[in-house]
Protein backbone atom coordinates (compact mmCIF):
# COMPACT_ATOMS: atom_id res chain seq x y z
CA UNK A 1 0.00 0.00 0.00
CA UNK A 2 1.47 3.14 -0.75
CA UNK A 3 1.30 6.48 1.43
CA UNK A 4 -1.53 8.25 -0.34
CA UNK A 5 -3.96 5.58 0.73
CA UNK A 6 -3.02 5.88 4.18
CA UNK A 7 -4.00 9.67 3.92
CA UNK A 8 -8.22 8.50 5.34
CA UNK A 9 -6.72 6.74 8.09
CA UNK A 10 -4.55 9.43 9.43
CA UNK A 11 -7.10 12.16 9.17
CA UNK A 12 -9.31 9.72 11.26
CA UNK A 13 -6.32 9.34 13.54
CA UNK A 14 -6.10 13.14 14.10
CA UNK A 15 -9.80 13.67 14.31
CA UNK A 16 -10.09 10.67 16.93
CA UNK A 17 -7.59 12.25 19.17
CA UNK A 18 -9.00 15.75 18.59
CA UNK A 19 -6.82 17.59 16.11
CA UNK A 20 -9.22 18.32 13.39
CA UNK A 21 -9.31 20.37 10.06
CA UNK A 22 -9.42 23.40 11.75
CA UNK A 23 -5.81 23.16 13.05
CA UNK A 24 -3.58 24.77 10.04
CA UNK A 25 -1.40 21.89 10.43
CA UNK A 26 -3.69 18.99 9.96
CA UNK A 27 -3.01 18.18 6.37
CA UNK A 28 0.41 19.61 6.77
CA UNK A 29 0.59 16.46 9.55
CA UNK A 30 -1.22 14.18 7.23
CA UNK A 31 1.34 14.86 4.32
CA UNK A 32 4.39 14.80 7.32
CA UNK A 33 3.17 11.17 8.24
CA UNK A 34 3.11 10.06 4.25
CA UNK A 35 6.25 11.62 3.85
CA UNK A 36 7.55 9.16 6.39
CA UNK A 37 5.78 6.06 5.58
CA UNK A 38 7.33 6.29 2.11
CA UNK A 39 10.77 7.03 4.58
CA UNK A 40 10.64 6.28 7.73
CA UNK A 41 14.66 7.60 7.84
CA UNK A 42 12.82 10.96 7.49
CA UNK A 43 12.04 10.50 10.76
CA UNK A 44 15.81 11.52 12.28
CA UNK A 45 16.04 14.59 10.94
CA UNK A 46 12.66 15.79 11.00
CA UNK A 47 13.41 19.53 10.77
CA UNK A 48 15.89 18.70 7.12
CA UNK A 49 14.24 15.93 5.94
CA UNK A 50 10.41 16.83 6.58
CA UNK A 51 9.64 20.09 7.38
CA UNK A 52 11.09 21.71 4.44
CA UNK A 53 9.45 19.02 1.76
CA UNK A 54 6.00 19.95 3.78
CA UNK A 55 6.79 23.58 3.90
CA UNK A 56 7.06 23.44 -0.22
CA UNK A 57 4.04 21.60 -0.56
CA UNK A 58 1.94 24.06 1.55
CA UNK A 59 3.45 27.56 -0.03
CA UNK A 60 5.18 27.82 4.01
CA UNK A 61 8.45 27.98 5.82
CA UNK A 62 9.63 25.23 8.01
CA UNK A 63 9.01 27.15 10.66
CA UNK A 64 5.60 27.74 10.46
CA UNK A 65 5.01 23.96 9.70
CA UNK A 66 7.48 23.44 13.04
CA UNK A 67 4.94 25.79 14.72
CA UNK A 68 1.52 24.67 13.75
CA UNK A 69 2.33 20.94 14.41
CA UNK A 70 3.62 21.26 18.02
CA UNK A 71 0.02 23.48 18.25
CA UNK A 72 -1.80 20.54 16.52
CA UNK A 73 0.41 18.01 18.75
CA UNK A 74 -0.64 20.01 21.99
CA UNK A 75 -4.49 19.82 21.19
CA UNK A 76 -4.18 16.11 20.19
CA UNK A 77 -2.52 15.57 23.81
CA UNK A 78 -4.60 17.53 25.80
CA UNK A 79 -7.87 16.08 23.93
CA UNK A 80 -6.59 12.42 24.06
CA UNK A 81 -3.74 11.55 26.16
CA UNK A 82 -4.70 7.90 26.66
CA UNK A 83 -5.31 7.52 23.10
CA UNK A 84 -2.20 8.24 22.27
CA UNK A 85 -0.74 6.51 24.36
CA UNK A 86 -2.30 3.70 23.17
CA UNK A 87 -1.64 4.18 19.39
CA UNK A 88 2.25 4.47 20.78
CA UNK A 89 1.87 1.41 22.58
CA UNK A 90 3.67 2.85 26.06
CA UNK A 91 2.43 5.07 28.34
CA UNK A 92 3.23 8.55 27.65
CA UNK A 93 5.14 10.77 30.40
CA UNK A 94 4.27 13.89 28.68
CA UNK A 95 3.06 15.48 25.61
CA UNK A 96 5.41 14.00 22.30
CA UNK A 97 7.44 16.29 20.60
CA UNK A 98 6.55 16.71 16.64
CA UNK A 99 9.47 13.56 15.79
CA UNK A 100 7.61 11.39 18.48
CA UNK A 101 4.14 12.06 17.60
CA UNK A 102 4.81 11.76 13.57
CA UNK A 103 6.62 8.71 14.87
CA UNK A 104 3.93 7.22 16.59
CA UNK A 105 1.59 7.86 13.63
CA UNK A 106 3.71 6.41 11.05
CA UNK A 107 4.30 3.42 13.53
CA UNK A 108 0.14 3.23 14.08
CA UNK A 109 -0.26 3.07 10.42
CA UNK A 110 1.75 0.57 9.45
CA UNK A 111 0.54 -1.97 12.12
CA UNK A 112 -2.79 -1.04 11.36
CA UNK A 113 -2.73 -2.11 7.64
CA UNK A 114 -0.57 -4.98 7.97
Amino acid sequence: MISSDYSKLIQWLLRSLGATEHYTAFFPTVYAVQLSIDSPDRLRLVTKRIYPDVAKRYNTNWRAVERNMRTLVSAAWENAPVGLSEMAGFPLKQKPTNAQFLAILTGFCTQIIR
